[in-house]
């Protein structure tokens, strides 16, 4: 199975605009203060994807905790629309995924069905 970056890279290299000038930032510190980091980053458009890989699922998982909740509030608070995907979303519909953050940035979505 591919990590959680490689699964990303590749569901938006197939189904978004070749042409759409989207250079994702990984691992990206969002936070002035606080190390957070968003697994990857659309600087100015402040939109963010967090991909909870599979190892996080049990017990609701490691995002399932008040000090993500913290996180998710601050990033709004500072204007940032992060999607949330898990591995098995991208894994089995990964176009859907991806049809949601073009919708957010405005771009066409590549329907290869």
């Amino acid at each position: 199975m591919p990590d959680k970056s490689a699964l990303l890279t590749l569901a938006w290299r197939a189904f978004a605009p070749p042409d759409a000038g989207v250079d994702w930032i990984p691992e990206y510190v969002f936070h002035p203060q606080r190390k957070w980091r968003f697994d990857f980053a659309l600087l100015e458009q402040l939109i963010a994807c967090e991909v909870d890989g599979g190892q996080w699922s049990a017990g609701g998982g490691r995002h399932n905790r008040d000090s993500d909740r913290t996180k998710m509030n601050h990033a709004a608070a500072l204007g940032w629309r992060v999607f949330r995907f898990s591995t098995q979303q991208l894994e089995t519909d990964p176009a859907a995924c991806v049809r949601l953050v073009c919708q957010a940035l405005n771009l066409p979505f590549i329907d290869i069905e």
